[in-house]
């Protein structure tokens, strides 16, 4: 079995991936782990410290072969404002829940949850159920800086992707 001791952050290695590991976002935070590529081979993926993937990145094969990682499509809540003050008090609301949020410059995608929808739409928001890949903000514990990622296909600066985790 092969193993995995190191990454490359999205949009960094341009040769086609071998292979491809779709994970939901509450199994993208990893340090040790056997991974279930595609194709059905298992690697084992051992980081010397925890690492939160985004969708794009490379893991590295002892044989130099990437593997890309995909952030599997989820059941979500896409949530729109009036306006951008509304959309802030409302991604304010859900902070305070400490829920994930992945908060955008025209949306906020949530996981479904039928209370939380409700008291959202009781603050004036609209609610759709949608299925897309799940990036959440780190939330009160871990900042981002704050940018929203229109796309999917951001490309990283660099420094978020190498905090050091609890």
């Amino acid at each position: 079995m092969q193993h995995i001791h190191s990454y490359r952050p999205a949009g960094e290695v341009t040769d086609p991936p071998v292979d491809i590991v779709t994970l939901p976002h509450d199994l993208r935070h990893l340090r040790r782990k056997l991974l279930h590529l595609s194709n059905g081979d298992m690697v084992m993926l051992d980081l010397k410290e925890a690492v939160l993937f985004h969708h794009g990145d490379r893991l590295v094969l002892d044989s130099g072969d990437t593997v890309e990682v995909r952030a599997a499509p989820e059941k979500l809540f896409e949530v729109k404002a009036r306006d951008t003050l509304h959309l802030i008090e409302l991604a304010w609301h859900l902070g305070n829940r400490h829920l994930s949020a992945q908060i955008e410059e025209g949306r906020i995608l949530i996981l479904r949850d039928h209370v939380i929808r409700a008291m959202l739409e009781g603050l004036g928001a609209k609610v759709a159920e949608i299925e897309e890949p799940f990036q959440p903000a780190r939330g009160a514990y871990h900042s981002h800086g704050g940018h929203s990622h229109g796309s999917h296909a951001h490309g990283h600066d660099g420094h978020d992707h190498h905090h050091h985790h609890d």
